[in-house]
């Protein structure tokens, strides 16, 4: 199928300009559908709710949108109720998708979080059974937005069973994607062992969230590649960098911070402890910037 308008909902939030920038220099017609905000980068820009669907529908019918990427969603559950913090993330999905269904856009892209098995915000450790983690891991998320990241991978799931759904829809599991500034703030100019984290009441969310993180260029490519990549259904793809966000070795993460979880396979260096084998077999897409280079 050929692929020339995409609309990205949320595309002036904190990856969305560096998609929206992405997919343009790629050659695509970029449509951003935002809430709140005017994107400067995009050929077309309408403010809209991806929780309304009269008004998504209509615009994505004005710019005969061959494809969607979704973004739009609340991106921590620190700043609203509960309810409201699920709602985005499942409803809002729940809506692009039947709005995909009935204008007949056959690939979708929505935004997942390693949240959905239970990382991130959850209160207590995250439960890791095995290192590094893939998309065969279970999930036990407890928090509201990992519930809702959650439900909604369920959600595309099970729209795509139908005969009117999308023909594709990946939903990829983003860990934190810092700025160029927060990158070097957060990893090269603190302390990133184990004790420094600690110091700084940062080990918690570093423990929880495997350590992981993800530049924006690399995460824009991502989500390109699972737009132009041939497979049908609902594909549930892990990304990070291929690093971790620490100086501790990973082997010794392995074993001293998550002790009870099985290591498939020796941990070399600062090899990341979320496997992103799948996105490289079948979108084609490998991380290639990490915080150690000094530039994002």
């Amino acid at each position: 199928m050929s692929l020339e308008s995409v609309a990205v909902t949320g595309g002036t939030g904190n990856l969305g300009p560096t998609v929206v920038a992405h997919l343009r220099a790629s050659g695509y017609t970029v449509t951003n559908l935002s809430r709140h905000s005017e994107s400067s980068l995009a050929d077309h820009d309408y403010r809209v709710s991806a929780l309304d669907p009269g008004d998504l529908t209509a615009a994505l019918s004005d710019v005969d949108a061959d494809a969607i990427v979704h973004l739009g969603a609340i991106s921590t559950p620190t700043n609203d109720p509960g309810h409201r913090v699920f709602e985005s993330n499942v409803q809002s999905t729940y809506v692009v998708l039947e709005v995909a269904a009935a204008l007949g856009i056959d690939r979708v892209v929505v935004a997942s979080s390693m949240s959905a098995i239970g990382g991130s915000f959850e209160p207590d450790p995250a439960r890791i059974d095995f290192l590094p983690v893939d998309e065969t891991h279970r999930a036990t998320p407890s928090n509201p937005y990992g519930l809702g990241k959650y439900v909604a991978e369920q959600t595309a799931a099970g729209v795509v069973r139908r005969d009117d759904a999308p023909e594709a829809v990946a939903s990829l599991r983003f860990p934190w994607m810092p700025s160029e500034k927060e990158a070097r703030q957060t990893f090269a100019e603190a302390d990133r062992s184990l004790s420094g984290l600690r110091d700084a009441g940062h080990f918690h969310t570093a423990r929880n969230t495997l350590f992981a993180y993800l530049g924006r260029e690399d995460a824009a490519r991502l989500v390109r590649r699972a737009l132009e990549a041939d497979f049908a259904g609902h594909e549930v793809f892990w990304a990070a960098a291929a690093d971790t966000s620490t100086t501790v070795e990973s082997a010794t993460l392995a074993s001293e911070v998550y002790p009870g979880a099985e290591t498939k396979g020796p941990l070399s260096g600062h090899e990341a402890l979320v496997s992103t084998e799948k996105a490289e077999r079948l979108l084609g897409w490998e991380p290639t910037w990490s915080w150690r280079d000094g530039r994002a």
